[in-house]
């Protein structure tokens, strides 16, 4: 296999996770009589640019189809986040009625809802149909479709370039990055600006946290990375910030080479300095992440068998993708995790991909009473363990697996 980036063979191995379907492919109880497509799930890091990434086994159209289940707005920390996002950057770059907004995997309207009742005008692009149509519920202008140079040119084309573009949590889920990245210059006023948020690789690897791994990832991602792409596809970083949703994400701010509009912080050479300090841009870096993600992996399947052994009831919360890569690489079933529980009602009634536990409503924790909950997401844990705070009125525990085993 060859970098997606830059065209280099591939040889520096970071995880393999064995098999596993893909993450957010829920199934219903029609599908569990029918067999399901497993995939290798296997992390390889480019040794010229760095660029960790899953190895090719299937494309976006198959991940990310008209059943798909994420949905945004089901986490009030991260409708927070999105609201402060529209807010600032309002007041940073002085966005009005007169200007133009676009988001790309725009999802369910989730920080558009936001942008729209400042009045400025904005659109989102998004390809899955279940959660476009949850957009438009929300008065949010969305193109269905896949976001390239190809759709960019046809945006500029019609007069629809933009002042500010979004991209959350998008820039990991993309198997060709070059063409995904060249977009935005295509797409961009000449002096408009780019926001982009994803997952730091470098919290990835110092925390653990192996289950953000699933196919629906195809990067993972470093400043030092980011930047050599960027510059590739005609975009120069100038400014970036740290954020601690999904476990420690950046912000970075671009901008077309040509423009020059913003000058370029210090604090996008610190975090970079940062990066090398680390050992990002060698491969002893990426050593020994396998053995720590199989320790993790071990400590929780011995807590699940210990506490079946005992007579324990363990549920669990949030239909998460990094719980479906951590459940199934553990090789977790219903024996040992019988339910779990999510609030979004597209999920609820289905079964997690791969291990088959089902999927129910909060109701179940009030009648079942178990003794442990284990939070899958646990990026959400404050958010989570305030919800659910009444599990201690029965002697209740909330447990988590990343970065460490966790009981309280």
């Amino acid at each position: 296999m060859r970098c997606r980036h830059c065209g280099a063979e591939l040889s520096l191995p970071l995880i393999d996770l064995g098999s596993a379907p893909p993450s957010n492919a829920y199934l219903t109880a029609t599908s569990l009589h029918k067999a399901e497509k497993w995939f290798p799930l296997k992390v390889l890091v480019c040794s010229e640019c760095w660029l960790a990434q899953t190895e090719d086994t299937t494309g976006a159209e198959e991940l990310f189809d008209a059943d798909y289940a994420y949905f945004s707005s089901y986490s009030t920390t991260w409708l927070h986040h999105a609201e402060r996002y529209a807010a600032d950057m309002q007041v940073r770059f002085s966005l009005n009625e007169t200007s133009h907004v676009v988001e790309i995997a725009a999802n369910d309207g989730y920080l558009l809802q936001y942008v729209k009742a400042r009045d400025i005008p904005c659109l989102g692009i998004e390809p899955t149909a279940s959660t476009a149509a949850a957009a438009r519920v929300k008065g949010i202008y969305i193109i269905e479709d896949f976001f390239g140079v190809r759709l960019a040119r046809e945006l500029a084309a019609q007069g629809k370039q933009a002042d500010l573009t979004a991209a959350n949590n998008v820039l990991a889920h993309v198997p060709d990055i070059n063409d995904f990245v060249a977009g935005f210059t295509v797409l961009l006023k000449p002096e408009g600006i780019a926001t982009f948020e994803f997952p730091h690789l470098l919290r990835l690897m110092a925390e653990n946290q192996f289950d953000t791994i699933y196919h629906e990832h195809f990067s993972y991602l470093s400043l030092t990375t980011v930047s050599r792409i960027f510059s590739h596809n005609g975009l120069v970083i100038f400014d970036v910030e740290e954020h601690p949703t999904h476990g420690g994400s950046l912000r970075v701010f671009a901008q077309r080479t040509n423009s020059g509009a913003h000058a370029v912080t210090l604090r996008v050479a610190e975090m970079m300095a940062l990066e090398g300090a680390d050992g990002m841009t060698t491969p002893d870096y990426y050593a020994g992440f396998q053995t720590r993600a199989d320790q993790i992996k071990n400590a929780f399947l011995a807590f699940l068998i210990e506490a079946k052994n005992t007579g324990k009831k363990v549920a669990a919360y949030g239909a998460a993708a990094k719980g479906n890569t951590l459940l199934n690489y553990a090789g977790v079933r219903p024996d040992l995790l019988p339910w779990v529980i999510d609030r979004n009602p597209a999920k609820q009634g289905k079964y997690l991909p791969g291990s088959r536990i089902p999927i129910v409503d909060e109701t179940r924790l009030r009648e079942e009473r178990p003794d442990y909950v284990v939070i899958l997401p646990w990026n959400l844990r404050d958010e989570v363990m305030a919800q659910l705070d009444y599990i201690r009125d029965w002697g209740g525990q909330f447990v988590t697996a990343v970065p460490n085993l966790v009981v309280e």
